[in-house]
């Protein structure tokens, strides 16, 4: 028979040698790949009825990046990932964690997440993709920052990656002007003496997920002669309530954000926000009170790259020197879903 401890002699846990308090989480470094070929207005003009005039006036895109044929969404976040790791000097192996934001995966499973794992040489890594649309790099930050506060991780690798050539409907002039592809990534880890992931704010409508969307592929509209012959497998969008709700959705993460963190638009250095559509994010600076000084926009370069958008404004805002450490950075998006998110971070 079992002999029962003496009274009153405390419980020891076997796990009391590890520290289980939370700690902060900060972006330690980034980077981001887009593919060499552009596809310019000019280029567009010959495929579907538009123009220069009419692209650039109505969303500021002047170009974006194609993929090459053989290149797909594990390639661009692999690539992006690469120079990531090597600007904060850490092997791949080093690695606990892979999250890949993307609604372009190589394929519905394995996960991107795993195939981006093999790639870089990442043996020791879980790896996940999450979907959440353009919102899904703020959406995998936060999730990051739960396995490195909760102390599961210590370092996590977020990746948001697009391959959108690849649904767009060249066909529908009102869309395919809009998208293009890239990759952006960030290595998280606990920093000491650094504040790091202040907050973040997400939310999402469902009972709006008919605006933005791509049909076909799914357990609703699988592969089938039909669903090819009726275009379900190309994104589809109602661009004017898009545009509507986006821009009330994004100024309202950003301020509930702000407000969490007790500080206003004017104590923040850069406003990165999901790269759609130059008005959609003018109009959403100007409620926030934003300077033209604040804003960080690449989308005439690269057009819209859904999850990978702000990830590479991100590395291109700090590679352009318009964050230092210590600044106070604002990113908010806006996706299909309808899903939306805002995060402040210290840099």
């Amino acid at each position: 028979m079992t002999e029962l401890p003496e009274k009153n002699v405390p419980f020891v846990n076997p796990r009391a040698a590890h520290d289980f308090r939370g700690r902060t989480c900060s972006i330690v470094s980034v980077g981001s790949y887009v593919p060499e070929r552009r596809l310019s207005n000019a280029e567009l003009e010959k495929l579907v009825d538009t123009s220069d005039e009419w692209i650039t006036t109505r969303t500021g895109i002047k170009e974006r990046r194609l993929a090459a044929d053989d290149q797909f969404t594990s390639d661009l976040a692999a690539e992006a990932a690469k120079k990531a790791l090597e600007k904060a000097d850490i092997d791949p192996e080093a690695i606990d964690l892979i999250i890949v934001a993307t609604i372009t995966p190589d394929m519905p499973f394995p996960s991107t997440a795993c195939l981006v794992q093999q790639k870089i040489g990442a043996t020791h890594a879980a790896a996940f993709d999450l979907e959440a649309a353009c919102s899904g790099f703020i959406y995998a930050l936060e999730v990051a920052q739960q396995f490195i506060m909760s102390r599961t991780y210590d370092t996590v690798l977020v990746i948001g990656a697009e391959k959108l050539s690849s649904i767009v409907d060249w066909k529908d002039r009102n869309t395919c002007v809009l998208f293009g592809d890239g990759a952006g990534a960030a290595v998280l880890q606990y920093r000491a003496e650094s504040h790091g992931l202040l907050t973040a704010c997400m939310g999402a409508d469902g009972s709006k997920a008919s605006l933005l969307s791509m049909p076909g592929g799914g357990s609703r509209h699988p592969a089938s002669q039909q669903s090819l012959d009726d275009r379900l497998h190309f994104l589809r969008m109602d661009g004017k309530e898009t545009f509507k709700s986006a821009v009330t959705a994004m100024h309202r993460a950003a301020k509930k954000a702000m407000e969490r963190c007790q500080i206003d638009i004017s104590q923040i250095k850069c406003v990165i926000p999901h790269q759609a559509n130059q008005r959609i994010m003018s109009a959403v600076a100007d409620r926030l009170g934003a300077t033209e000084d604040q804003i960080f926009a690449n989308v005439d370069k690269f057009g819209n790259t859904s999850a990978a958008s702000v990830a590479i404004a991100l590395d291109q805002a700090v590679e352009q020197g318009r964050i230092q450490r210590g600044d106070l950075v604002l990113l908010v998006v806006f996706g299909a879903g309808l899903t939306w998110g805002a995060a402040v971070i210290e840099w």
